[in-house]
């Protein structure tokens, strides 16, 4: 890439610097404002593997609240995890994990809140992916072919780019 053409990127592109190299974003001329994200992934699993998380009965103990716990703690670590978010004051952190029974499986759910200079998408997405990394590692001593599927932005509030609904 020519530095021309590395300028005129990095012009657009917010995480560039003028050489094209990857860099945080400066954010400490933005006003902070309240943010929110919510995050969503499901996990699909065996009947019998559903059904014995649902009695208690697996091998490892709290399936369900240790995934919650670790999706908690998940959304505060973020900025050690992805190079270039910003470590922020979060809040609120709130992590669901709602049988399904039609999967078989869970839904999980993060929401994330903070009155910051940038958003808390990447916390909310990070709280759902390792909420459904940890809920697979506690059964996984029942059923290995566990699948952890869709995580997705289900919305975000606040900030210059607006709202976003899902």
């Amino acid at each position: 890439m020519t530095q021309e053409n590395s300028h005129i990127l990095s012009a657009n592109l917010t995480h560039l610097d003028r050489e094209g190299q990857a860099q945080m974003v400066d954010v400490s001329e933005k006003t902070p404002t309240v943010r929110q994200a919510v995050a969503a992934a499901q996990v699909r699993m065996l009947p019998e593997t559903f059904a014995a998380i649902q009695a208690g009965n697996a091998p490892k103990g709290d399936v369900l609240g240790t995934a919650r716990l670790a999706g908690i703690m998940a959304a505060k670590q973020t900025a050690n995890l992805i190079p270039l978010c910003h470590p922020l004051p979060l809040q609120k952190v709130e992590v669901l994990l709602t049988p399904d029974a039609q999967l078989p499986g869970y839904q999980i759910q993060a929401t994330v809140k903070t009155k910051a200079e940038t958003g808390v998408e990447m916390e909310a997405l990070t709280a759902v992916s390792v909420a459904a990394l940890t809920l697979y590692d506690m059964a996984k001593a029942l059923e290995k072919s566990i699948q952890i599927e869709s995580i997705q932005l289900i919305s975000k509030t606040g900030g210059k780019s607006g709202d976003y609904y899902q």
